[in-house]
């Protein structure tokens, strides 16, 4: 598999946005520092921590806790002070003096999920959100960033973004992999994988590929409770009105905490109940923009159902992607159609204006978002077993907790 890492590129970031870039930094070193102390013995190599999933089992939720970084940046950070311990106990093996590993130098190390990159920008994760930063291309390298950025034969893997105290300037050490199509004939493991696609939306928190729906009605009945109490405890003005307010919050983030948790077990449940190796979410960049009529606890909803998901899932053998979600929505999802047009859809109903194909139009997202990943990496898809035509709910029934659809056909003449 061939490995590029880039010339560094250096990034022209919004005055506005490098505290958040400095902040993140400062909090990932932060993790780091912690998992490393984890993973550190004194004593013996043979007690030290090498397994990056015992070190982010014990660490992640409080590292998730005590920072405001994503979950991809706190598995980085977890990642990095596992790999170093990794190399001490090598070296320690060999009869040469090691001490515990300590990160002090200004990095961050970013996954294809953290960096998003485009013709001329990158878009970073941020303890505040995302940052847009330009490019300032090298002039002359050996291993140039149209080539091996932008290439669709390489795919980006974690990079390292650093900063230079004595420029003031942001560097970012790009490194991609080449895609090995011979992989894709020869490995039958490969071959195999089948997908989950899950789509997520305002009327329904999340629809997976199999017709499995998870609504959002309790979700945004108990949210407004919440908020309906809380103006009634601010009215009263008081201290101890003050100290309820605080009470309330404590008890409604463990409450979304743990809805979320549930939300996200039942979807990894469905991907091993359905022999899925891969559950396959859209990109949530920008998703704001995308949904406009959601409301701020249904983004909060969406962001951390992913993450939850893409930390549990690897329990169950299961990994977690993200695809952009273009035209998913009007996209018709049969094998045979692919017609794309926004006359599609028309609110929860999608009806093809090319083959007359009516289904639900998150299922049918949920399906495009596995099929677009499918088809790139030649998985198969994991499509409702509910019907033998893989046909979507139209109307659907409450059944355990989740929303299970009848198939729906479309009839000639109707």
């Amino acid at each position: 598999m061939e490995v590029r890492r880039t010339a560094p590129v250096k990034l022209i970031v919004p005055d506005d946005r490098r505290d958040d870039l400095h902040e993140s930094a400062r909090q990932f070193l932060h993790c780091a520092n912690r998992a490393a102390e984890f993973c550190w013995d004194d004593c013996s190599y043979t007690n030290c921590v090498t397994a990056n999933s015992t070190a982010r089992d014990a660490l992640y939720a409080e590292l998730r806790e005590e920072t405001d970084l994503t979950a991809n940046l706190v598995q980085e950070a977890i990642r990095r002070a596992v790999q170093a311990t990794k190399g001490c106990v090598e070296r320690w093996k060999q009869g040469k003096r090691v001490s515990k590993p300590e990160f002090t130098s200004w990095s961050m190390l970013y996954d294809k999920r953290s960096a998003t990159f485009y013709r001329n920008k990158v878009s970073l994760s941020t303890v505040n959100g995302r940052v847009e930063c330009d490019f300032e291309l090298p002039a002359d390298s050996p291993t140039p960033y149209e080539q091996y950025v932008l290439s669709d034969e390489y795919e980006f893997r974690a990079s390292t973004l650093q900063y230079d105290k004595a420029t003031d300037e942001f560097y970012f050490h790009i490194t991609t992999r080449k895609y090995d199509t011979d992989e894709f004939e020869v490995s039958e493991d490969t071959e195999h994988q089948t997908v989950l696609g899950i789509d997520l939306g305002v009327n329904s928190l999340a629809v997976a590929s199999t017709g499995t729906f998870w609504q959002g009605d309790e979700y945004d009945h108990w949210c407004r409770e919440f908020e309906k109490r809380r103006g009634e405890i601010q009215q009263r003005g008081t201290q101890a009105a003050h100290n309820a307010l605080l009470r309330l919050g404590k008890r409604e983030e463990a409450w979304r905490k743990q809805y979320i948790h549930t939300v996200a077990n039942e979807i990894v449940e469905e991907a091993a109940e359905n022999g899925c190796d891969v559950i396959v979410f859209e990109d949530l960049t920008d998703i704001r923009e995308r949904l406009p009529q959601a409301k701020w606890h249904h983004i909060w909803a969406f962001r951390r159902l992913a993450e939850y998901v893409e930390y549990k899932a690897p329990e169950q053998g299961v990994s977690v992607e993200q695809v952009e979600p273009n035209y998913t929505s009007q996209r018709c999802s049969r094998t045979d159609c692919g017609f794309t047009h926004d006359g599609n859809r028309h609110g929860e109903h999608f009806e093809c204006q090319k083959c007359g194909y009516e289904v639900n139009a998150d299922y049918n997202a949920a399906k495009n978002l596995g099929v677009r990943y499918a088809r790139k990496q030649r998985h198969s898809l994991r499509s409702s077993p509910k019907s033998g035509s893989g046909d979507a709910p139209v109307d659907v029934r409450v059944n355990g907790g989740t929303m299970n659809g009848e198939s729906y056909q479309r009839i000639a003449g109707d």
